[in-house]
């Protein structure tokens, strides 16, 4: 495992649940945005697709602590990591979790969807052992968020480019 002083935001996730094996997997992952959500008919779920950048998961696209720091609408983006699971995670589960990811998310671990999830203000996961493999693994996760659309829940997040009354949006330009 990386050492923690390499990882973001280190700390066990879920205190009231911890667990003794566990890997985490914030730092950096590849990166793409999808204005035309064509990646999945381009492939990008399967491991050998390469995505064009990088993010460091946990922040968000429109950080500057993600160093992408993309301040105007998203329409869908990708996310993808290789992994290694410990040696001796050769017996029972493994879970993938997410702390919350908007809005609707599609995941595959080695190119194999794994589950979908809907609601960007929610925990989820997907028990993943069947999927995982010896050696290296890739996780690719996709997500759609249209705050603009008005067919979803956004919370404090502005359908405008800029903050109006209590509504936020992307950092200042």
């Amino acid at each position: 495992m990386e050492s923690n002083l390499s990882i973001p935001r280190p700390e066990y996730p879920r205190p009231q649940w911890v667990r003794d094996r566990w890997l985490n997997l914030n730092g950096p992952w590849q990166f793409e945005i999808d204005h035309g959500k064509s990646g999945k008919e381009r492939g990008y779920h399967q491991p050998e697709h390469t995505l064009e950048g990088t993010i460091t998961v946990p922040f968000c696209p429109e950080s500057k602590l993600s160093g992408v720091e993309y301040k105007d609408f998203m329409a869908a983006v990708w996310y993808k990591r290789e992994f290694t699971l410990p040696e001796d995670w050769n017996s029972g589960r493994i879970l993938l979790h997410f702390g919350a990811v908007d809005y609707e998310t599609e995941v595959w671990v080695n190119g194999t969807s794994v589950g979908t999830h809907r609601g960007g203000y929610s925990s989820f996961s997907f028990d993943i052992t069947p999927h995982v493999k010896e050696g290296a693994n890739v996780v690719t996760v996709y997500a759609e968020d249209d705050v603009r659309s008005g067919s979803q829940p956004r919370g404090k997040q502005s359908e405008r480019f800029h903050s109006h009354g209590c509504d936020y949006t992307r950092p200042a330009v």
